[in-house]
């Protein structure tokens, strides 16, 4: 352990980065989301530097072509939404479907509820959603994060960073508020 700290302290020592510059190369070559407590033990700083850091980070990718994309504790270094048009078209990349209005009704319905069970949101929509949480968990964009502690423990779904990424969300909190009327 002792070894780790050193060498940690040496590398940071010759490292001529600042610690924007470290984060955004950690976040680079990242295959994911990481989670700020592992930015935090990889450069030895507090979680409360690196949420710093990367508050500073969101305000200069503000006007470039990258942002940061929150998903509960864990970032990610993504392209801007305004330059999708122009990555799909240089990686040559088409919309192969679009999604249901059935999968879009229980995609925002577990996106502004969730956890939520299949029995809340067919209760919400007044018809089954088996077939749109089968089509929107094969794409990806929500996924099994547990099971309801009542009799029959349904499963509880969420969104994922997908869900994310596709739609162009820095987070959840980025979502548009509902009007007062359908809040409640």
């Amino acid at each position: 352990m002792t070894n780790q700290l050193e060498q940690n302290e040496a590398a940071a020592e010759t490292n001529p980065l600042s610690p924007a510059a470290q984060i955004e190369s950690l976040l680079f070559v990242a295959s994911g989301p990481v989670s700020t407590y592992r930015l935090a033990t990889v450069l030895d700083m507090t979680q409360t530097a690196v949420h710093n850091t990367l508050d500073e980070m969101t305000a200069d990718y503000a006007q470039r072509g990258l942002r940061l994309q929150w998903n509960g504790n864990t970032v990610q270094l993504t392209t801007a939404p305004e330059a999708s048009g122009l990555v799909e078209h240089l990686l040559g990349l088409e919309v192969t479907s679009r999604l249901s209005q059935a999968a879009l009704e229980v995609l925002a319905i577990i996106a502004y509820m969730q956890p939520a069970t299949r029995p809340q949101i067919d209760d919400i929509r007044g018809v089954n959603s088996d077939g749109a949480l089968r089509t929107l968990l094969s794409k990806g964009l929500i996924e099994e994060i547990g099971r309801m502690e009542t009799p029959g423990r349904p499963i509880l779904y969420g969104t994922t960073t997908e869900f994310l990424q596709h739609f162009g969300l820095a987070g959840l909190d980025a979502l548009p508020p509902l009007p007062e009327d359908e809040e409640e």
